[in-house]
């Protein structure tokens, strides 16, 4: 494939399986002219840190990125909903020009006063970075008043990326672990880090959990509750799930409270079962949590199987494009993917590290080509060339692949239907089908080549 970038400068950001023996390109700022699938440094935060149920969310600056963000995530609440409420301090030119300090600490104390959380998160945005309030200052002031955690986020926008943003996020999360004492927490205990109860994923897992014997403490941040929180560094183990958004906080439990980590997958059944058997393991002076483990894993299997099965007949030798935010999910995704007789053409992610990348060559088949940080116009053309059937990405993939005729399952962080776990990929594979075997093909035809 010659001239494989549109821009010079993106060439060594795409490789192809095989042809290409060099190492990718990644981790960097997004090309100036490239208009990439990554959030800023603002969205990333929000992303993580909007799933907890019980605390404010306080957006500082324009209205326009409270709106941008507003129930960015699927994530369901079994109790407490004040996240699904979008605040923001609505900063105008006057603010930009005098400052939006008074305004800040007006809206704190009206909303603590209002809602009494649990505790109130502020998050930075790009005009908080050039006019300079003291966000720090103010939450504290607030904090010493009403006697609640109040969290100043460090997200403004242009200081770097959507991972930039997850670190934000792990950052302010910090400060809150610890500050409850520990007590009455079993000893066969876990966190959850980077699981956002998407359609009530966290849910689906932690039943997994409570069957084999196993105590979830915390669930970060799907669900999520400040005293749960608060308590985390009393289990014994986190299980990282997203570990672009969470890594950084399983390694800062690890260097303060010395809380070893797992990292595992939730997506697909071989990873499923690996994840649950890597756990039981952990704990192996409590051997009838593994028993557990195989027995659940044996009922979930079979239970499905011949479902899935009927899905496997319809989806053999179909091609499949990924683009998603973090390559770890990308890896269960080609596994799921392979075991229902597809094949994957093309794999990339906004926020895959070096290793993350490896892996994935070693994962994908000859000819696949792996793409770090993309822009439409890359995705467009690669998806033609390769004639893939199915697009797996995001809300702002979704036009593209209807732009280009071929069938989209949403994987990201809005969408209503569970694909964690063993229904998950049941699920999985029903919505593929759907999608594939959709009558609405046959008024439609797949761009090819570059025309239609």
């Amino acid at each position: 494939m010659e001239n494989r970038a549109l821009l010079k400068e993106r060439e060594n950001h795409i490789l192809i399986k095989e042809s290409d023996q060099t190492q990718i390109s990644c981790e960097k700022p997004t090309l100036a002219g490239a208009v990439s699938q990554r959030a800023c440094v603002f969205c990333g935060s929000r992303v993580v840190l909007y799933p907890i149920a019980d605390a404010v969310h306080l957006v500082h600056g324009p209205v326009g990125c409270a709106a941008y963000t507003w129930d960015i995530r699927g994530s369901l609440s079994s109790g407490p909903e004040l996240h699904r409420l979008s605040f923001s301090t609505d900063l105008s030119e006057q603010e930009v020009i005098h400052g939006g300090e008074k305004k800040l600490t007006a809206a704190l104390n009206k909303l603590i006063t209002t809602y009494r959380p649990k505790a109130a998160f502020v998050y930075s945005t790009c005009i908080i970075g050039i006019i300079g309030d003291d966000v720090d200052a103010i939450c504290k002031k607030i904090s010493n008043v009403y006697g609640i955690p109040v969290i100043p986020v460090d997200s403004v926008g242009f200081q770097g990326t959507k991972k930039d943003g997850y670190a934000a996020a792990c950052n302010a999360l910090f400060k809150i672990i610890g500050t409850e004492p520990v007590t009455n927490i079993p000893v066969c205990s876990i966190n959850i880090l980077g699981e956002f109860n998407l359609a009530g994923e966290a849910w689906i897992i932690k039943e997994y959990y409570q069957k084999i014997g196993i105590t979830i403490v915390s669930t970060l941040t799907g669900d999520g509750r400040i005293d749960e929180i608060s308590r985390a560094h009393g289990a014994s183990l986190n299980i990282v799930q997203c570990s672009g958004s969470m890594m950084q906080l399983a390694k800062l439990m690890k260097e303060k409270y010395g809380t070893p980590f797992l990292r595992v997958s939730y997506f697909g059944i071989e990873d499923v079962a690996l994840s649950l058997y890597n756990v039981a393991d952990f704990f192996s002076d409590y051997p009838e949590i593994k028993e557990n483990a195989k027995k659940l894993v044996y009922e979930e299997i079979t239970s499905r199987s011949k479902e899935l099965d009927l899905y496997k007949k319809k989806l053999a030798g179909k091609k499949a494009a990924i683009y998603v935010g973090e390559a770890f999910k990308a890896f269960s995704l080609i596994k799921s993917l392979r075991s229902l007789g597809m094949k994957v053409v093309l794999a990339g992610s906004q926020t895959g590290n070096t290793e993350d990348y490896e892996t994935l060559r070693e994962l994908c088949d000859p000819g696949t080509i792996i793409i770090d940080d993309a822009n439409p116009a890359e995705l467009s053309r690669f998806i033609i060339e390769k004639e893939a059937d199915l697009f797996i990405g995001g809300v702002k993939e979704r036009p593209m692949a209807m732009k280009l005729g071929i069938g989209f399952c949403d994987h990201n962080h809005e969408r209503q239907i569970p694909l964690a776990g063993f229904e998950g990929n049941l699920n999985f594979a029903k919505e593929i089908a759907s999608s594939l075997c959709s009558p609405v093909w046959r008024f439609t035809k797949k761009q090819s080549g570059g025309t239609k």
